[in-house]
Protein backbone atom coordinates (compact mmCIF):
# COMPACT_ATOMS: atom_id res chain seq x y z
CA UNK A 1 0.00 0.00 0.00
CA UNK A 2 1.42 3.78 -0.99
CA UNK A 3 2.47 6.68 1.68
CA UNK A 4 2.14 9.79 0.05
CA UNK A 5 4.03 13.05 1.20
CA UNK A 6 2.74 16.03 0.00
CA UNK A 7 5.44 19.12 -0.32
CA UNK A 8 5.24 22.75 -0.27
CA UNK A 9 7.78 24.75 -2.46
CA UNK A 10 9.88 25.24 1.10
CA UNK A 11 9.47 21.72 2.33
CA UNK A 12 12.37 21.21 -1.03
CA UNK A 13 14.50 23.29 0.85
CA UNK A 14 14.40 21.51 3.61
CA UNK A 15 15.18 17.73 2.53
CA UNK A 16 18.43 16.35 4.09
CA UNK A 17 19.87 12.75 4.62
CA UNK A 18 20.77 11.61 7.58
CA UNK A 19 22.12 8.19 9.20
CA UNK A 20 21.03 6.56 12.86
CA UNK A 21 22.57 3.99 15.00
CA UNK A 22 19.21 3.35 16.51
CA UNK A 23 17.47 2.52 13.54
CA UNK A 24 19.87 0.37 12.19
CA UNK A 25 19.76 -1.08 15.76
CA UNK A 26 16.07 -1.77 15.96
CA UNK A 27 15.85 -3.06 11.74
CA UNK A 28 18.51 -5.46 12.98
CA UNK A 29 16.49 -6.53 15.95
CA UNK A 30 13.68 -6.90 13.12
CA UNK A 31 16.22 -8.75 10.71
CA UNK A 32 16.42 -11.68 13.47
CA UNK A 33 12.87 -12.54 12.69
CA UNK A 34 12.56 -11.94 8.83
CA UNK A 35 13.98 -14.95 6.79
CA UNK A 36 13.56 -12.42 3.76
CA UNK A 37 15.86 -10.29 4.69
CA UNK A 38 18.81 -12.74 5.74
CA UNK A 39 20.07 -13.25 1.94
CA UNK A 40 22.56 -10.70 2.13
CA UNK A 41 23.17 -10.83 5.76
CA UNK A 42 23.91 -14.66 6.69
CA UNK A 43 27.75 -13.93 7.98
CA UNK A 44 26.23 -11.49 10.48
CA UNK A 45 23.59 -14.09 11.75
CA UNK A 46 26.15 -16.46 12.18
CA UNK A 47 28.57 -14.12 14.03
CA UNK A 48 25.49 -12.79 15.99
CA UNK A 49 23.46 -15.76 16.71
CA UNK A 50 24.90 -17.06 19.70
CA UNK A 51 24.91 -13.68 21.57
CA UNK A 52 21.32 -12.93 19.88
CA UNK A 53 19.61 -16.08 21.39
CA UNK A 54 20.72 -14.52 25.12
CA UNK A 55 18.58 -11.39 24.47
CA UNK A 56 15.05 -11.34 25.66
CA UNK A 57 13.95 -9.58 22.06
CA UNK A 58 9.91 -10.70 22.53
CA UNK A 59 8.76 -7.35 23.94
CA UNK A 60 10.31 -5.44 20.80
CA UNK A 61 9.17 -8.26 18.61
CA UNK A 62 5.85 -7.50 19.43
CA UNK A 63 5.48 -4.05 18.30
CA UNK A 64 6.83 -5.12 14.99
CA UNK A 65 3.71 -6.46 12.90
CA UNK A 66 4.62 -7.77 9.57
CA UNK A 67 1.97 -4.94 8.20
CA UNK A 68 -0.14 -1.87 10.03
CA UNK A 69 1.47 0.56 12.14
CA UNK A 70 5.09 0.66 13.69
CA UNK A 71 6.05 3.18 17.01
CA UNK A 72 7.23 5.70 15.69
CA UNK A 73 8.64 7.20 19.51
CA UNK A 74 11.25 3.68 19.63
CA UNK A 75 13.50 5.06 16.81
CA UNK A 76 12.75 9.01 15.24
CA UNK A 77 14.71 10.27 12.15
CA UNK A 78 17.28 12.08 13.79
CA UNK A 79 17.83 15.84 13.59
CA UNK A 80 21.59 15.73 12.25
CA UNK A 81 23.30 13.03 10.30
CA UNK A 82 25.73 12.80 12.74
CA UNK A 83 24.04 11.33 15.68
CA UNK A 84 25.44 8.79 18.11
CA UNK A 85 23.58 6.21 19.61
CA UNK A 86 24.50 7.95 23.22
CA UNK A 87 21.82 11.13 21.86
CA UNK A 88 19.72 8.79 20.71
CA UNK A 89 18.66 6.17 23.38
CA UNK A 90 19.00 9.16 25.78
CA UNK A 91 15.98 10.88 23.57
CA UNK A 92 13.67 7.81 23.72
CA UNK A 93 14.24 7.56 27.39
CA UNK A 94 12.87 11.16 27.63
CA UNK A 95 9.72 10.58 25.16
CA UNK A 96 6.42 11.33 27.42
CA UNK A 97 5.13 8.58 28.37
CA UNK A 98 1.52 9.26 27.08
CA UNK A 99 3.09 9.80 23.40
CA UNK A 100 4.61 6.53 24.39
CA UNK A 101 1.52 4.55 25.25
CA UNK A 102 -0.50 6.07 22.01
CA UNK A 103 2.05 4.93 19.89
CA UNK A 104 2.15 1.46 21.59
CA UNK A 105 -1.85 1.51 21.21
CA UNK A 106 -1.72 2.15 17.44
CA UNK A 107 0.64 -1.03 16.72
CA UNK A 108 -0.89 -3.50 19.21
CA UNK A 109 -4.45 -2.43 17.30
CA UNK A 110 -2.48 -4.52 14.47
CA UNK A 111 -1.47 -7.17 16.19
CA UNK A 112 -3.71 -9.81 16.47
CA UNK A 113 -5.06 -10.11 20.17
CA UNK A 114 -1.71 -8.21 21.08
CA UNK A 115 -3.49 -5.38 23.14
CA UNK A 116 -5.26 -8.28 25.64
CA UNK A 117 -2.16 -10.16 25.68
CA UNK A 118 -0.21 -10.48 28.85
CA UNK A 119 2.46 -8.62 27.41
CA UNK A 120 0.64 -6.12 25.88
CA UNK A 121 -1.70 -5.11 28.53
CA UNK A 122 1.74 -4.68 30.58
CA UNK A 123 3.13 -2.22 28.30
CA UNK A 124 0.15 0.00 28.34
CA UNK A 125 -0.84 0.09 32.21
CA UNK A 126 2.47 1.56 32.58
CA UNK A 127 4.21 3.69 30.03
CA UNK A 128 7.11 4.90 31.64
CA UNK A 129 8.02 1.39 32.97
CA UNK A 130 7.95 0.38 29.10
CA UNK A 131 9.60 3.27 27.75
CA UNK A 132 12.44 2.62 30.05
CA UNK A 133 12.51 -1.55 29.49
CA UNK A 134 12.29 -0.90 25.82
CA UNK A 135 15.17 1.35 25.82
CA UNK A 136 17.24 -0.86 28.12
CA UNK A 137 16.37 -3.56 25.72
CA UNK A 138 17.29 -1.73 22.63
CA UNK A 139 20.98 -0.49 23.93
CA UNK A 140 21.89 -4.17 24.79
CA UNK A 141 21.06 -4.90 20.94
CA UNK A 142 23.17 -2.21 20.21
CA UNK A 143 25.77 -3.46 22.29
CA UNK A 144 25.09 -7.32 20.65
CA UNK A 145 24.04 -6.67 17.45
CA UNK A 146 25.19 -3.56 16.01
CA UNK A 147 28.24 -1.93 17.93
CA UNK A 148 30.81 -4.10 16.70
CA UNK A 149 30.28 -3.77 13.48
CA UNK A 150 29.32 0.20 13.78
CA UNK A 151 32.09 1.07 11.90
CA UNK A 152 31.44 -1.20 8.80
CA UNK A 153 28.08 0.06 8.41
CA UNK A 154 28.78 3.63 9.27
CA UNK A 155 31.06 3.62 6.64
CA UNK A 156 28.65 2.23 4.20
CA UNK A 157 26.52 4.52 5.14
CA UNK A 158 28.13 7.58 4.97
CA UNK A 159 29.46 6.64 1.75
CA UNK A 160 25.89 6.37 0.41
CA UNK A 161 24.61 9.79 1.62
CA UNK A 162 27.90 11.06 0.13
CA UNK A 163 27.32 9.58 -3.10
CA UNK A 164 23.03 10.56 -3.48
CA UNK A 165 24.42 14.15 -2.29
CA UNK A 166 26.71 14.70 -5.61
CA UNK A 167 23.61 13.14 -7.11
CA UNK A 168 21.22 15.52 -6.02
CA UNK A 169 23.29 18.16 -7.40
CA UNK A 170 23.75 16.52 -10.52
CA UNK A 171 20.41 15.60 -11.53
CA UNK A 172 17.81 16.99 -8.81
CA UNK A 173 15.29 15.64 -6.77
CA UNK A 174 13.18 14.19 -8.55
CA UNK A 175 15.35 11.77 -10.37
CA UNK A 176 17.40 10.96 -7.64
CA UNK A 177 14.19 9.54 -6.30
CA UNK A 178 13.88 7.23 -8.78
CA UNK A 179 17.93 6.39 -8.26
CA UNK A 180 17.29 5.46 -4.76
CA UNK A 181 14.57 3.16 -5.27
CA UNK A 182 11.76 2.12 -7.66
CA UNK A 183 9.29 2.24 -5.18
CA UNK A 184 9.76 6.12 -4.57
CA UNK A 185 7.66 8.03 -7.18
CA UNK A 186 7.48 11.87 -7.55
CA UNK A 187 4.15 13.61 -9.53
CA UNK A 188 2.54 17.08 -8.82
CA UNK A 189 4.42 17.83 -6.19
CA UNK A 190 3.86 14.62 -4.00
CA UNK A 191 6.28 12.20 -3.43
CA UNK A 192 4.68 8.20 -3.34
CA UNK A 193 6.16 5.39 -1.45
CA UNK A 194 5.10 2.20 -2.88
CA UNK A 195 4.71 -1.02 -0.82
CA UNK A 196 4.89 0.04 2.42
CA UNK A 197 2.99 -1.00 5.49
CA UNK A 198 -0.26 1.16 5.45
CA UNK A 199 -2.07 3.48 2.81
CA UNK A 200 -1.01 6.88 4.43
CA UNK A 201 -1.26 10.76 3.40
CA UNK A 202 0.45 13.39 5.68
CA UNK A 203 1.20 17.19 4.41
CA UNK A 204 4.68 18.18 4.84
CA UNK A 205 3.92 21.97 5.94
CA UNK A 206 7.57 23.41 5.50
CA UNK A 207 9.46 20.66 7.52
CA UNK A 208 11.13 19.18 4.90
CA UNK A 209 12.00 15.15 4.35
CA UNK A 210 14.61 13.67 6.17
CA UNK A 211 16.45 10.92 3.53
CA UNK A 212 18.16 8.25 5.52
CA UNK A 213 19.85 5.04 4.02
CA UNK A 214 19.87 1.62 6.25
CA UNK A 215 21.88 -1.18 5.87
CA UNK A 216 19.27 -3.65 7.54
CA UNK A 217 16.13 -3.00 6.26
CA UNK A 218 16.66 -4.09 2.83
CA UNK A 219 14.59 -5.43 0.66
CA UNK A 220 11.82 -2.75 2.10
CA UNK A 221 11.68 1.24 1.99
CA UNK A 222 9.91 2.42 4.79
CA UNK A 223 8.14 5.61 4.57
CA UNK A 224 6.10 7.78 7.29
CA UNK A 225 6.18 8.64 10.61
CA UNK A 226 2.91 10.78 12.36
CA UNK A 227 3.70 13.79 13.97
CA UNK A 228 5.40 14.82 16.13
CA UNK A 229 7.94 13.23 14.61
CA UNK A 230 9.69 14.24 11.52
CA UNK A 231 8.76 12.75 8.17
CA UNK A 232 11.20 10.47 6.96
CA UNK A 233 12.16 8.00 3.60
CA UNK A 234 14.21 4.72 4.80
CA UNK A 235 15.83 3.21 2.21
CA UNK A 236 18.48 0.15 1.48
CA UNK A 237 22.03 1.66 1.32
CA UNK A 238 23.76 1.35 -1.80
CA UNK A 239 26.91 -1.86 -1.45
CA UNK A 240 25.50 -4.09 1.21
CA UNK A 241 25.82 -6.86 -1.00
CA UNK A 242 29.68 -6.83 -0.44
CA UNK A 243 29.17 -5.48 3.26
CA UNK A 244 29.68 -8.66 5.27
CA UNK A 245 32.34 -10.42 2.31
CA UNK A 246 36.31 -10.99 3.49
CA UNK A 247 38.97 -9.63 1.90
CA UNK A 248 39.85 -12.97 0.56
CA UNK A 249 36.29 -13.47 -1.31
CA UNK A 250 36.29 -10.54 -3.51
CA UNK A 251 40.15 -10.13 -4.28
CA UNK A 252 41.08 -11.73 -7.71
CA UNK A 253 44.59 -13.70 -7.58
CA UNK A 254 45.74 -12.39 -10.23
CA UNK A 255 45.21 -8.63 -8.93
CA UNK A 256 46.72 -9.39 -5.77
CA UNK A 257 49.98 -10.92 -7.65
CA UNK A 258 50.35 -7.92 -9.35
CA UNK A 259 49.52 -4.88 -6.70
CA UNK A 260 50.67 -7.03 -3.64
CA UNK A 261 47.37 -8.96 -1.59
CA UNK A 262 47.10 -6.12 1.23
CA UNK A 263 46.82 -3.61 -1.87
CA UNK A 264 44.44 -4.80 -4.09
CA UNK A 265 42.50 -6.06 -1.22
CA UNK A 266 42.19 -2.09 -0.16
CA UNK A 267 40.93 -1.57 -3.69
CA UNK A 268 38.77 -4.54 -3.97
CA UNK A 269 37.41 -3.15 -0.70
CA UNK A 270 35.91 -0.14 -2.39
CA UNK A 271 32.77 -1.03 -4.18
CA UNK A 272 31.62 2.23 -1.71
CA UNK A 273 33.84 5.15 -0.94
CA UNK A 274 34.93 4.34 2.28
CA UNK A 275 37.70 6.11 4.41
CA UNK A 276 40.77 5.37 6.18
CA UNK A 277 39.34 3.62 9.09
CA UNK A 278 36.99 2.09 7.94
CA UNK A 279 38.53 0.59 5.75
CA UNK A 280 41.07 -0.43 8.50
CA UNK A 281 38.72 -2.41 10.49
CA UNK A 282 36.87 -4.14 7.61
CA UNK A 283 40.54 -5.05 6.51
CA UNK A 284 42.16 -5.75 10.25
CA UNK A 285 45.16 -3.61 8.59
CA UNK A 286 46.80 -0.91 10.73
CA UNK A 287 45.28 2.47 9.79
CA UNK A 288 49.00 3.21 8.90
CA UNK A 289 49.44 0.65 6.19
CA UNK A 290 46.20 1.51 5.08
CA UNK A 291 46.87 4.87 4.44
CA UNK A 292 50.19 4.05 2.50
CA UNK A 293 48.15 1.79 0.28
CA UNK A 294 45.91 4.04 -0.59
CA UNK A 295 48.34 6.78 -1.31
CA UNK A 296 50.02 4.37 -3.80
CA UNK A 297 46.79 3.52 -5.64
CA UNK A 298 45.72 6.88 -5.71
CA UNK A 299 49.10 7.93 -7.08
CA UNK A 300 48.59 5.26 -9.97
CA UNK A 301 45.43 6.65 -10.57
CA UNK A 302 43.66 3.72 -9.47
CA UNK A 303 41.49 5.93 -6.58
CA UNK A 304 40.37 9.51 -6.26
CA UNK A 305 39.84 11.00 -2.73
CA UNK A 306 37.25 13.64 -1.86
CA UNK A 307 36.74 15.04 1.59
CA UNK A 308 33.32 14.82 3.25
CA UNK A 309 32.12 15.88 6.58
CA UNK A 310 35.32 14.70 9.17
CA UNK A 311 37.09 12.27 6.61
CA UNK A 312 38.15 11.48 3.52
CA UNK A 313 36.82 9.34 0.90
CA UNK A 314 38.47 7.82 -1.56
CA UNK A 315 36.91 5.62 -4.58
CA UNK A 316 38.09 4.19 -7.72
CA UNK A 317 38.76 5.53 -11.12
CA UNK A 318 37.59 3.78 -13.94
CA UNK A 319 40.68 2.19 -13.87
CA UNK A 320 40.65 0.99 -10.77
CA UNK A 321 37.10 -0.28 -11.23
CA UNK A 322 38.46 -2.65 -14.28
CA UNK A 323 41.38 -3.91 -12.33
CA UNK A 324 39.04 -4.84 -9.44
CA UNK A 325 36.49 -6.78 -11.64
CA UNK A 326 39.23 -8.65 -13.06
CA UNK A 327 37.79 -12.45 -13.46
CA UNK A 328 40.27 -14.98 -11.24
CA UNK A 329 43.02 -16.32 -12.52
CA UNK A 330 42.27 -19.63 -13.89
Amino acid sequence: MPFHLHFHESDLLRCRFALSPLWETQEAVRTLGRPGRHGYHLPWLRRTGGSAARLDLAPLHLLMPDGGHNPDFICPPPLGPLASFEEEIAALRAVDPQVARDDIALTLADVPGGARSVAGRRMLADPARTVRELADLLEQAWRVLVEPYWPRLRALLEADIAYHSRRLAEVGFERLLGEISPQLRWADSTLTVTGTRGDHMRVLGGEGLVLMPSVFVWPDVVGGYEPPWLPAVIYPARGIGGLWAQAADRTPDALARLLGRARADVLCALDEPAGTSALAHRLGLAPSSVSAHLSVLRTAGLLTSRRYGHQVLYERTPLGMALAGQEQAP
